[in-house]
């Protein structure tokens, strides 16, 4: 038995691990870099080592830095998690030769499936289907051409060391092919250093469907099930469902016998995932899928499968790691549907570019028999920018695919609120509630079929509506959060906000029975306001659904709206106020955290209103910060390159001599 593990990853597979170590008494001991000193695994260790600088390849990915943290602390295995080393040979190599268990498959397999070519043509020998191609040691282009020509077009041009989407190029006509695969061996060089390649055919309306298999060191092999991880962008998974959407008895078990084959062809010890590209284009078949490729770890989208078997696939990992035994096949239930969906810090309306900066505001749902949270970040941490952006995974279950999806849309409707990274809350949420989602109509190419449907463009209307509603409970005037009226929709009078969010101003009116945004009418129903002056909760129905909107109320009458996983800062503009800001101000204030990257004077300079000031960066957007009136500089209290806080005072005018006099 494992006595104290050490776990060589980071994040919420760090703390995941933990977990259930925790609960099987086994002691447990993490690592962790510059940047990570405060997070979360390192908090719930039993022990924590230091292994060096930020970047990975200074710290994560230095193998010879996490074996002397395990022989520094006692620790007698390593859990790999997933990414950094979890697939590297020679680490579970140096962990034997070290005499550490490698919580994972033995160094021969993980090099029998590490190169794409090699893999496929032991895959051919043990009888598992794979796609047409070629896959030999032929790199010459003019032959890889005529390879090409052979299968016939569309194929696939892949780096046999490649993964993540990275090495891979689809060509359409013979004509494309030289440039396409020139730029599909630089690519491989500089990201693998291998330039080596293979040709597949192209399956049109391709699906990714992956069998979860698990071997121990007694020869058995056991599958359980399958999950659909088809929903990508960019070839990463976005949403990962178990079972598959349309998947019949007769497939599953082709499929999962399969996966097994090819897990005993290497002697497969431990958990892995054997993937499978699947022809789409219409019902499942057993003859059309072929093996793509073969990952020996842990899955990211693990939960989904423990969530329909009931096991938990770490505690098997570690049992077996310890010369345990894998139950049998007969044994493995499958009850119910799992969806995961990954809530990463990244802009869909920038596409898709990683937010970074603190998390002030970290609202995730609580667990739930129904609903599942896998997370390695907390409120007052930071995301990063050295490591996946991932935030959380979010997991329901439901006796059907159809209650997995709604409790899951609920969770996210209900809970998510992040703010001021950004996340994809809200395009997760329109994925899964989209209509072909929703009946089962999943392919690699979902994503960018719908794109202008999941990232639409602007700040959505419903926003504005619930900052609306939420200021007229709370009261009218200069301030209007200064009164506790009472407000009933049907009997509002007709009282109009002005909002500004994303550099977008919408003029939002209250009328009986609902509102009128830029003069189009909203007919809202069910109103109710639970709020407070710090912020709180409305709720209403339009069109016939349900909307709930968090509001936390910030300085300067600005509101954060968290509505549909949609977090959104709507500033209130009282005309009032607005007035009296033309009118005059002495100081410059910064609207939110950023960077300041340059000032334009400095103090005794006289400047106009509307004058740039400085330039600041925020939400990786620059803003100017003008002058609010006519004057001279007095005081600057920031130098180019400094962060400020929001509401920090950057810069103070004193009056014109002329004004003063």
């Amino acid at each position: 038995m494992i006595k104290k593990l050490l776990i060589a990853n980071r994040g919420e597979i760090a703390c995941r691990v933990i977990r259930t170590a925790r609960r099987m008494g086994i002691a447990t001991v993490a690592v962790y870099s510059d940047a990570d000193a405060k997070a979360v695994h390192v908090k719930m260790a039993d022990e924590a080592v230091h292994i060096g600088a930020a970047p990975a390849r200074e710290s994560y990915l230095v193998a010879d830095r996490i074996l002397k943290a395990a022989k520094d602390t006692g620790a007698d295995a390593i859990h790999p998690g997933y990414g950094f080393l979890s697939e590297n040979a020679a680490f579970a190599r140096a962990c034997a030769k070290a005499g550490v268990i490698f919580v994972g498959p033995g160094p021969e397999a993980i090099e029998a499936m590490g190169l794409k070519d090699r893999a496929k043509a032991l895959m051919e020998k043990a009888g598992v289907p794979v796609t047409p191609g070629y896959h030999g040691d032929n790199q010459d282009p003019a032959y890889l051409k005529e390879q090409a020509d052979g299968i016939g077009y569309p194929v696939l041009i892949k780096a046999v060391a490649g993964g993540g989407g990275k090495g891979m190029r689809k060509v359409d006509r013979a004509a494309d092919f030289a440039a396409a695969l020139d730029s599909c061996k630089r690519e491989a060089a500089s990201s693998f250093g291998d330039e080596t390649v293979l040709i597949e055919k192209f399956i049109t309306n391709p699906r990714h469907i992956e069998v979860q298999v698990f071997g121990d060191s007694h020869g058995r092999v056991i599958h359980l099930y399958e999950r659909d991880c088809s929903l990508q962008r960019r070839h990463q998974k976005v949403l990962e469902e178990a079972p598959a959407p349309g998947m019949t008895p007769d497939v599953r078990e082709a499929m999962c016998s399969a996966a097994v084959r090819a897990a005993e062809a290497v002697n497969y010890v431990g958990a892995g995932t054997v993937e499978f590209i699947v022809d789409g284009s219409g019902a499942l078949r057993t003859d059309g899928f072929y093996f793509m490729e073969m990952n020996t770890r842990l899955q990211v989208e693990h939960p989904v499968t423990e969530m329909v078997t009931g096991l938990d696939l770490v505690e098997l990992q570690l049992q077996v790691a310890a010369g345990g035994h894998v139950p049998g096949q007969e044994s493995i239930p499958l009850s119910g549907h799992a969806v995961e969906a990954r809530l990463y810090a990244e802009d869909p309306n920038t596409g898709f570019l990683p937010s970074t900066g603190p998390l002030t505001q970290l609202d995730l749902p609580p667990d739930s028999w129904t609903i599942r949270v896998d997370s390695g970040v907390e409120q007052g941490g930071e995301v990063t920018m050295f490591y996946d952006p991932m935030i959380a995974k979010l997991i329901a279950r439901g006796e059907t695919r159809t209650e997995a999806i709604s409790e899951l849309v609920d969770a996210i409707d209900g809970y998510v609120g992040v703010w001021p990274v950004r996340t994809n809350a809200g395009f997760l949420r329109r994925a899964l509630a989209h209509p072909d989602f929703v009946a089962g109509d999943v392919y690699t190419g979902f994503i960018d079929a719908h794109l202008d449907a999941l990232v639409p463009s602007g700040v959505p209307v419903l926003h504005y509506a619930a900052a609306a509603l939420a200021l007229a409970r709370q009261g009218q005037g200069r301030d209007p959060w200064s009164a506790m009226s009472g407000f009933r929709l049907n009997a509002a009078p007709r009282v109009e906000f002005g909002f500004d969010a994303g550099g977008e101003r919408l003029a939002v009116r209250l009328v009986p029975g609902g509102l009128e945004v830029d003069g189009t009418r909203l007919d809202l129903q069910d109103v109710d306001a639970l709020l407070s002056p710090e912020g709180g909760l409305v709720s209403f129905r339009h069109e016939g659904e349900s909307a709930s909107a968090a509001i936390v109320r910030r300085t300067g009458g600005e509101l954060l709206v968290t509505l549909r996983g949609e977090t959104i800062p709507v500033r209130f503009h009282d005309a009032a106020a607005d007035a009296e800001a033309l009118a005059g101000g002495d100081v410059v204030k910064a609207p939110m955290p950023g960077k300041i990257l340059s000032l334009t004077v400095k103090p005794g300079d006289a400047v106009e209103k509307g004058q740039t000031l400085a330039v600041m960066e925020a939400m990786k957007m620059e803003m100017a910060l003008s002058a609010p009136r006519d004057g001279v500089i007095e005081a600057i209290n920031v130098s180019a390159g400094q962060q400020a806080n929001e509401g920090d005072v950057l810069i103070a005018l004193a009056a014109q001599e002329s004004e003063a006099a």
